[in-house]
């Protein structure tokens, strides 16, 4: 079985269905989506051979499903990457993967003059004249393809050096797939999944489990993600779910409450992930939005799968108050195999931390043409993450911190999460990160980095005080910096790494 075969079933199942939603407006059925998939399908393959890597570069498009689908039947691999990468960075990942051919967003084009410069002949511009024509060719016949074969190349953010290109087969999202609506959240034909987050990764990837429901792909007519046009969209098509970093649950949140309007009629769930959904923030979204949260941990080497709480897992936690529960990222999913490990891999104790490690049909096989970082990722047939956890007594798992963040201070060990979960229940923090600056006495002591409240003055020792309210003397940051706003990724992910780089200029100043 295959990834185009989600697409096919469907498409048997219900032909007339709309299958493509531009805001309100339908663009395709299952039927005609199927069809244009194939005929792209078609025009693919006479540019490209069997295995070749096709690069998609966009924002949320419509364009997006058909795209994937006709790439799989191509038996091609597709490469999506970030649409708010440098053309340089653009340029490396293209040349890192061999691409037969580059997708590329009319809109985006002009900011990549080196790629457009150097793949002048593998271009081709989504909606213009070369696209429409493979449009226009014979579909293709969809052929049985291995499983085993590569399907996405996912290549990481390159916050910490060059990109890397996890190789994700069509088991492996299958599995991925399969996991979610088995553990997260179950779909049908009279559900929607609206598209604000970037396609290129997560949005993108739980299309997967849509389509195989047939539940509507919508994305919104701005193509992006505008709070004010997801609620709106959320009272007009049935059902609806979506992937939001937790930046984007705040947003979201604020724009219902400064709205006073009630938790939208259609909306069932919001899966989140990406990054740390502090409890409070939990709380509040909650009461504003509803009981909709479900949460996934995972990462690009282990698409969106290691562990999950679904939406009976957060209305049980809220209604009896376990903070411990929702403060976590919950138990294993479904066909993962998931242990904290110490530094001599041996695995440890409920309660202890280490770092966690996975395996199973969703992880990766390795890094693209990188066997050195393969090793290393997936050394003794373990997925190692580089994050560090603890099971509790009931194989519930929560986060500390990336290996790279835990702070060492006077010889004690601090998880900045641990600090930033306290820090953001203060009434005067909307959003707050920690990271380690070195210390000649300490070695490393905290530096919180904060955004207030609109309105509220909080103060230094304020926060202090707050935190020897609630957590050992020693954890509490030495130093805290009041700042507009946090510098965060495309997928939502606050950049520490920036935030390093800042304490480290001022240091040297």
């Amino acid at each position: 079985m295959n990834l185009f075969s989600l697409l096919d079933q469907t498409a048997l199942r219900y032909p007339d269905q709309g299958a493509v939603f531009r805001g309100l407006e339908q663009v395709h059925t299952w039927r005609e989506l199927r069809a244009r998939a194939l005929s792209l399908a078609a025009g693919i393959r006479q540019r490209c051979t069997a295995g070749d890597r096709i690069a998609l570069f966009s924002e949320n498009r419509v364009e997006f499903p058909e795209l994937l689908f006709a790439a799989w039947a191509a038996e091609a691999t597709i490469v999506p990457i970030n649409f708010k990468l440098h053309d340089k960075e653009v340029l490396q990942i293209l040349e890192d993967a061999d691409v037969s051919l580059v997708f590329a967003s009319p809109k985006l084009l002009p900011d990549l003059p080196h790629t457009a410069a150097a793949h002048a002949e593998r271009l081709v511009v989504i909606g213009e004249a070369d696209y429409l024509d493979m449009l226009q060719v014979d579909a293709l016949v969809p052929p049985t393809i291995d499983p085993q074969a590569l399907a996405w190349l996912f290549y990481t953010s390159g916050t910490t050096g060059r990109s890397k290109g996890a190789m994700l087969s069509h088991r492996n999202l299958l599995a991925m797939t399969v996991a979610h609506l088995a553990d997260i959240e179950a779909m049908n034909v009279n559900c929607s999944q609206i598209h604000v987050a970037p396609m290129s990764h997560g949005s993108g990837m739980y299309m997967l489990s849509s389509v195989a429901r047939g539940a509507r792909q919508v994305v919104p007519a701005s193509g992006a993600f505008d709070p004010a046009e997801f609620l709106d969209l959320c009272e007009v098509h049935p059902g609806c779910g979506a992937f939001l970093a937790p930046t984007m649950v705040q947003r979201l949140r604020l724009e219902a409450a400064a709205q006073r309007r009630p938790p939208p009629a259609n909306l069932r769930c919001i899966v989140y992930g990406g990054g740390p959904m502090y409890v409070e923030e939990l709380r509040q979204s909650t009461a504003v939005l509803g009981p909709v949260f479900a949460q996934i941990y995972g990462q690009g080497e282990s698409p969106m799968t290691i562990t999950g709480l679904d939406r009976a897992d957060h209305s049980q936690a809220h209604a009896t108050d376990d903070d411990a529960i929702l403060g976590s990222v919950g138990w294993p999913r479904s066909g993962v195999e998931v242990r904290v490990i110490d530094a001599l891999g041996v695995q440890v104790r409920p309660g202890e931390v280490g770092e966690i490690v996975c395996r199973g049909d969703v992880v990766m096989s390795g890094y693209w043409r990188n066997p050195d970082a393969t090793g290393q990722a997936l050394k003794g047939g373990w997925l190692h993450t580089g994050d560090m956890g603890a099971f509790d007594a009931n194989g519930c798992l929560t986060l500390r911190d990336r290996s790279k963040d835990v702070v060492i201070s006077g010889g004690s060990n601090i998880y900045p999460r641990e600090v930033e979960e306290v820090l953001q229940t203060h009434p005067g923090v909307t959003k707050v990160s920690i990271v380690g600056r070195p210390d000649p006495e300490w070695g490393e002591v905290l530096v919180a980095f904060v955004v207030r409240t609109p309105g509220v003055a909080v103060s230094e020792r304020e926060l202090d005080a707050h935190c020897l309210d609630h957590i050992a003397r020693f954890k509490r940051p030495k130093e805290y910096r009041f700042v507009d706003e946090l510098p965060t990724s495309n997928y939502g992910k606050v950049l520490k790494n920036e935030l390093r780089k800042l304490l480290a200029s001022a240091a040297s100043s």
